[in-house]
């Protein structure tokens, strides 16, 4: 019914940047929570950022102050800015949202594929 889709990942140098996009299309009624996630090999999946639909942020400790997170409601996409990369931002981001679908007034959550974010040292 929705289907999220993730682009912008790549290989870049360490203090470079990248810009995440994730692009929601479907039977979408309302997005609620947008968020990013990662996980990197070996290790367990893990929340990066997230965007309220009224525009409330909150991102983990660890990218504090290098990433940001946005929306464009009206094109039902999200976005990670991601300056200052790190080695260990090295990983398989992960979009997610919490979608209220249509005729249903219920709540899905949806991930997508996932896009590879390489930081080389």
């Amino acid at each position: 019914q929705v289907r999220l889709v993730e682009s912008g990942g790549n290989l870049v140098q360490a203090g470079g940047s990248l810009r995440l996009s994730c692009a929601a299309s479907g039977r979408i009624f309302r997005i609620n929570t947008m968020g990013w996630y990662r996980q990197a090999p070996g290790k367990q999946r893990e929340p990066v950022a997230a965007i309220a639909s009224g525009g409330s942020t909150n991102y983990a400790d660890s990218v504090t102050g290098r990433f940001t997170i946005s929306r464009d409601n009206a094109k039902n996409t999200g976005y990670l800015q991601m300056n200052s990369l790190k080695p260990e931002d090295t990983a398989v981001y992960y979009c997610n949202a919490e979608v209220v679908v249509y005729y249903s007034g219920t709540v899905y959550e949806y991930w997508g594929q996932g896009t590879q974010v390489t930081v080389s040292s």
